[in-house]
């Protein structure tokens, strides 16, 4: 397994809307496991393919005292509710935003067999990740939904290691 660096905003890879997995193979699964060491390596809870600079609909998600999981080619097939939380990312270091996110998420994807999974969580940790790591891959990072510049709140270093997502 090999932590790759994570692209920061300003980063075009960023911003553009990932491929679809056409075949999950030994490549795929590789790509899994470096995404989970750099996601830990990083203090992250999720991590996206294209944060890492590769245009794949892959992420991975890891919450604490949970065995990580990953998403292939997931898509958000059901929204419900509101709730403002604030939320951080590993591609914008530093920062935390106050933004509105669903309170239930449904997805569906493939895990790394080539099977169908389906997730649904409901006003959690999970739910949060889940939506903004389909964000991630769909081209959007959190500072989108930022309804004001006011809504953006600089860390210190010492808290921003430990609260990035």
């Amino acid at each position: 397994m090999t932590v790759r660096p994570i692209r920061y905003l300003g980063d075009p890879a960023l911003r553009k809307p990932a491929r679809k997995v056409s075949r999950i193979d030994d490549s795929i699964r590789r790509l899994i496991e470096d995404m989970t060491e750099s996601m830990y390596a990083a203090h992250g809870v999720g991590l996206a393919a294209p944060q890492i600079g590769v245009p794949l609909r892959v992420v991975v998600i890891g919450l604490p005292d949970e065995p990580p999981f990953a998403l292939i080619n997931p898509e958000v097939t059901k929204r419900s509710g509101e709730r403002r939380l604030d939320e951080g990312c590993l591609s914008v270091p530093g920062y935390r935003g106050n933004i509105t996110r669903s309170v239930a998420v449904a997805v569906k994807a493939l895990d790394e067999h080539g099977r169908e999974i389906r997730i649904r969580s409901e006003d959690d940790l999970l739910a949060q990740a889940l939506e903004h790591e389909v964000d991630h891959v769909n081209g959007t990072l959190y500072v989108d939904h930022l309804d004001s510049k006011d809504d953006l709140i600089k860390l210190d270093a010492v808290s921003t290691r430990d609260e990035d997502q």
